[in-house]
């Protein structure tokens, strides 16, 4: 490892050249990498829901569908409509009440529950389009994109595979913009906090070209989730920024002591290899965390982020030492003073006032845990997006003339008898909630032979091998009483048929919520785990992974128990992510001012002056390295019109401001108190020559052989 800076210095030229043409092959890559928009293709395949949307497509050719209302359009339109979205690719059919009987027969001879559910007292018709692909795949994206360009608003689509395309146009149209807002946000801090522009400048630039090349190799795994998208070039630049500040100042103490540059680039590189990687390490095992999630959506943003991580290790080590040299002359001409105030008076601040820190915590503690444990979360996607997208209108629109909330499919044996399958299509209707069931049974009754009615009807309706009945629900999709209804549905259709399933977005989200409730549990305790563990390896202590985590664990409860006490509903990927990166991506805060404070104590000092000089000459770092990821994150909160990122920004921002606040404040308070139980469960605290002084030796003889029993003092 000692080579290396060598090495580095000596080939600066060669990197530099590597590494600009790496960005081809990168950029070629990030370019061609699919984003997936639809979080509930990240559920796993196995469960019944899953497995209806393959039953679904493989029997009826049926992939996805959407509900649309249709306004202010007489009979007629809706016809010459229904044959224009036939013509595009990938839809298989349409059904409305043209489509069930010629529109020369009165709505009025159907059942009040049909005539109900497919026409409006306003004269808003609702109409089924079904797709032969699945529900996100880029053809049923572009054949949603088509249908909406042949009315002007007249025809509103809403559906999952309406909220997707949505949600691909907003992302589309804002995700280069975060990028750019982070990146300005933190120049903004670093021109603040460090001496030469042109050194932030080569920051962001060494950091972004990491940047490319994580975001490049998403390629190999074919591609990855939108929220990972949005996500993790924000991330990276806020979570690895420190690396690249602790070079800088590595490198400038190291100038101050050999004089020649290269040489102190040199040591400056190993050793910020040796400091940064027991922090990227933790950071790192926190992303990885996320890969035991079933939600697969975890291990997606989890992995991407990890390679980012290292990514941004590889990049500060080699690529910004090799600028930092060879751009030296434009560093010295864009010299400043650093603006940002010197935060060391607060080290002898915190060890003079640490019991009222500690009386602080211990008030926070119980509502901070309270509150992480009761605040509500959201599960409806359409509730993420602005009021001025279309589903969301369409959504409205159902609502207001339907009274309409979700829909749901019902997948039955064909040859289950006519009597059972209208009794069951009845039963269901009585459920609360329910407003119609739109089956073959439930249009013509039970008297009547499938023979006898239209074939494209039953071709929609029926596979030979199932059958499929489309539920109308009153409830919004994620909320307790739609999940209550299709606990009752299942239910129903399970007496009839065991092998009977129920599918759509609202049963789909249900088991989301169940599903994402063990995964929080479940990637808490290994995100804890394996820090700890790493803590325990890379400090070489027993009581310091306790400190550490704990520590912050308690800030996650402050910054997860808010929104509990200011009233805000959270998005569900919320709970289950921002414990995770928060511990993984500021834990390294703990760990950084954890090593000089055992440097010091290792160097003879007493308790209370190496507490106070690891504040003084650690702080500075931890502030511009946490005012940094809050820049980046706080900016693209504000900013983006997609509530989920938008609600996940704003949390990582205020989490990192409130690690800063425990490591600035707590950490050294509870230095204090159990420094005398630190330094005897961790090695290298105590000094030789005091180890030597503090050591007692007994020897006793038995049967030729001595046992020496070593004591260390405190």
């Amino acid at each position: 490892m000692k080579n290396l800076g060598k090495a580095v210095v000596k080939l600066r030229i060669p990197i530099l050249i590597l590494s600009i043409i790496l960005l081809i092959p990168a950029g070629i890559g990030y370019l061609n990498t699919r984003i997936n928009y639809d979080i509930l293709s990240y559920l796993p395949k196995d469960i019944e829901t899953m497995q209806g949307q393959d039953i679904l497509l493989d029997e009826f050719g049926t992939g996805a569908f959407s509900v649309c209302a249709v306004r202010g359009m007489e009979n007629k339109e809706i016809t010459t409509l229904e044959n224009e979205i036939k013509e595009i690719d990938v839809v298989k059919d349409v059904i409305w009440y043209g489509s069930i009987a010629d529109t020369s027969m009165p709505i009025e001879i159907f059942p009040d529950e049909i005539k109900d559910a497919l026409v409006a007292e306003d004269g808003t018709q609702l109409m089924i389009i079904t797709y032969s692909s699945s529900m996100s795949t880029d053809e049923t994206l572009e054949a949603v994109e088509k249908i909406r360009t042949l009315t002007d608003k007249q025809c509103l689509l809403s559906g999952m595979s309406a909220v997707v395309e949505d949600i691909k146009l907003l992302c589309n149209k804002e995700a280069i913009i975060y990028v750019i807002i982070a990146v300005i946000l933190c120049a903004v801090v670093l021109s603040f906090a460090m001496d030469s522009f042109m050194v932030q400048a080569l920051f962001l630039l060494s950091i972004g070209m990491s940047i490319l090349y994580n975001m490049g190799t998403n390629f190999v795994s074919g591609e990855i989730s939108f929220i990972t998208q949005a996500l993790a070039a924000v991330l990276q630049l806020a979570v690895t920024m420190d690396y690249s500040i602790f070079l800088w100042h590595s490198y400038q103490e190291n100038i101050e002591k050999v004089g020649d540059k290269k040489e102190a680039m040199a040591e400056a590189i190993n050793q910020t290899l040796v400091s940064v990687i027991g922090s990227s390490i933790t950071t790192v095992a926190g992303f990885l965390a996320m890969c035991f999630m079933t939600f697969t959506l975890g291990v997606d943003l989890g992995i991407v982020m990890a390679k980012g991580v290292v990514f941004g290790v590889i990049g500060c080590v080699t690529i910004l030492p090799s600028m930092i040299l060879l751009f030296d002359k434009a560093i010295e001409k864009t010299r400043h003073r650093a603006l940002l105030p010197d935060v060391g008076r607060i080290g002898g601040f915190v060890t003079k006032f640490y019991p009222v820190f500690l009386i602080i915590f211990l008030v926070l503690i119980g509502p901070a845990y309270y509150g992480q444990a009761h605040n509500k979360v959201y599960y409806d996607l359409v509730a993420t997006l602005p009021d001025r997208l279309e589903s969301v209108l369409a959504s409205e629109v159902l609502d207001e003339s339907f009274n309409q909330g979700a829909t749901h499919v019902v997948l039955a044996d064909s040859n289950m008898d006519t009597s059972d399958a209208y009794q069951m299509e009845k039963e269901i209707e009585n459920v609360d909630g329910v407003k119609a069931c739109l089956g073959l049974t439930s249009v013509a009754g039970p008297l009547v032979p499938k023979e006898a009615l239209p074939e494209k009807l039953v071709n929609a309706l029926d596979s030979g091998k199932y059958q499929m009945i489309y539920v109308m629900s009153e409830y919004k999709t994620g909320s307790d009483e739609v999940n209550s209804q299709c606990d009752a549905i299942k239910a129903i259709v399970k007496k009839y048929d065991e092998s009977a399933m129920l599918i759509g977005e609202a049963p789909c989200t249900e088991d989301l919520i169940d599903i994402t409730d063990i995964d929080f549990k479940t990637v808490s305790i290994a995100s804890i785990v394996m820090i700890f563990i790493i803590i325990a390896i890379v400090l070489k202590s027993i009581s310091l992974p306790f400190i550490l985590v704990f520590l912050i664990e308690f800030g996650i409860f402050v910054n997860m128990g808010i929104p509990y006490y200011t009233g805000t509903v959270l998005p569900f990927i919320a709970s289950i992510v921002i414990g995770t990166i928060q511990l993984g991506a500021t834990v390294d805060y703990a760990i950084l001012m954890t090593n000089r404070y055992k440097r010091e104590r290792y160097e003879g000092n007493e308790k209370k002056e190496a507490i106070k000089t690891a504040v003084v000459t650690s702080l500075q770092s931890v502030l511009v390295s946490a005012l940094s990821f809050f820049a980046a994150t706080f900016g693209v909160g504000l900013y983006s019109s997609n509530a989920m990122i938008s609600a996940l920004c704003i949390l990582l921002a205020r989490g990192a401001m409130i690690s800063l606040l425990c490591v600035a404040f707590l950490l050294p308070a509870f230095f204090m108190v159990f420094d005398p139980i630190i330094v005897r469960t961790s090695i290298g605290f105590l000094p030789k020559d005091k180890k030597q002084n503090n050591t007692k030796s007994k020897r006793h003889s038995s049967g030729g052989m001595t046992n020496e029993v070593v004591g260390v003092k405190g």
